[in-house]
């Protein structure tokens, strides 16, 4: 996640509070996933951007989940999302990325 995005979620987190954020990711592949989760849930891990310790809590999600997929509508689904859920391991990105929601959602007040 590149400097100017964790300014922006650091901004929006603290303009409109944690609980009405939810953070949805379209990392290629796990790794990048569970950096980028990990980074708005419990701060920037290489501790170099604006999110370095800065434990948000906040709700995320890849955009390639069951819980995202059932929240678009189809064709809309088909035309700009649905080539991604064919070539890319969906299972292992939401394996990444789902004990950070778990640890936000925990954080929650």
């Amino acid at each position: 996640m590149d400097l100017e995005s964790q300014s922006a979620i650091k901004r929006l987190a603290e303009e409109l509070g944690r609980e009405h954020l939810m953070v949805l990711l379209g990392a290629p592949d796990a790794e990048s996933a569970e950096i980028s989760a990990e980074t708005v849930v419990v701060g920037d891990p290489t501790y170099a951007g604006p999110l370095a310790e800065a434990q948000l809590g906040l709700e995320v999600y890849h955009v390639l989940e069951e819980e995202i997929r059932k929240a678009v509508p189809d064709d809309v689904w088909e035309e700009q999302i649905g080539i991604m859920a064919d070539v890319l391991d969906v299972d292992e990105i939401a394996t990444a990325i789902r004990p950070f929601r778990q640890q936000g959602e925990q954080a929650a007040p």
